[in-house]
């Protein structure tokens, strides 16, 4: 079975509010590339459009491609060398790139920062913010101890660097996948006194001490797994559509 790729992408755009959230400008929200056939028969989902990323999934019959972070996310370029590449593989293969951003990161069912706090075990989130900046902060009653190994566990057991400058006792927990470490401050505003995130500047440790508030940096990577698998499962449960997950981590 296949589907036109402009009935998924609309679905997607609609699903998300891409039109409605304001991102980076290289960004570039929505589809990236078409395919030649406009038609898709399986999906593959995975955090970045890199060459090892598109060269798997040509290898496995994919026609779609489902990414957080796109082709064009250093900006405009020549379209030489690793570019020309993946341009290139895709095209030659029918592989069809839509990429997503932060509307995938917020939405709060199939968001990455939804789905890790799902799978860290916390329920009910409320959403937190400065107007530019848009997480979900949860209420819990653990230790620190736990919710570090709850955390470690959510992210297949990988690394998770930890700053234990709050509370013992988890209360609030704060999170923003990704590299939304340098946002500590903002974060303690809203009453955080735990908060998880991918990634920060070296900065942001030294900051979360003079808070008082603990930083849990469980990768940029790891933590920004969860839309693009969501995301591609709810293709599959609306549409049928079988996918895989392409698993290319960088390690940070």
């Amino acid at each position: 079975m296949t589907l036109p790729l402009t009935t998924l992408v609309d679905a997607m755009q609609a699903e998300l509010h891409v039109a409605a959230i304001p991102d980076y400008a290289a960004a570039h929200n929505g589809l990236q590339l078409a395919n030649r056939s406009g038609q898709v028969g399986k999906v593959a989902a995975a955090v970045d459009a890199s060459l090892p990323v598109i060269e798997k999934a040509c290898a496995a019959g994919a026609q779609l491609l489902l990414v957080h972070h796109g082709l064009f996310w250093s900006g405009v370029q020549m379209i030489t060398g690793g570019l020309f590449e993946k341009l290139r593989l895709a095209m030659e293969h029918d592989l069809a790139i839509y990429s997503v951003h932060l509307p995938l990161d917020y939405h709060r069912v199939l968001g990455n920062n939804a789905e890790l706090g799902r799978a860290c075990g916390l329920r009910d989130p409320e959403e937190f913010g400065d107007g530019k900046l848009c997480g979900l902060k949860y209420e819990t009653h653990q230790t620190r101890k736990a919710f570090v190994s709850a955390v470690q566990r959510a992210v297949g057991g990988g690394r998770v660097h930890v700053c234990p400058a709050g509370p013992a006792r988890v209360r609030h927990v704060g999170i923003i996948t990704g590299g939304a470490g340098s946002e500590v401050a903002t974060v303690a505003r809203f009453g955080i006194d735990t908060f998880l995130t991918g990634e920060g500047p070296h900065w942001s440790y030294p900051l979360a001490e003079e808070l008082g508030i603990n930083v849990l940096y469980a990768g940029h990577y790891a933590t920004e797994t969860f839309g693009v698998k969501a995301l591609a499962g709810w293709l599959e449960k609306d549409y049928g559509l079988p996918w895989e997950f392409i698993d290319h981590p960088t390690g940070l």
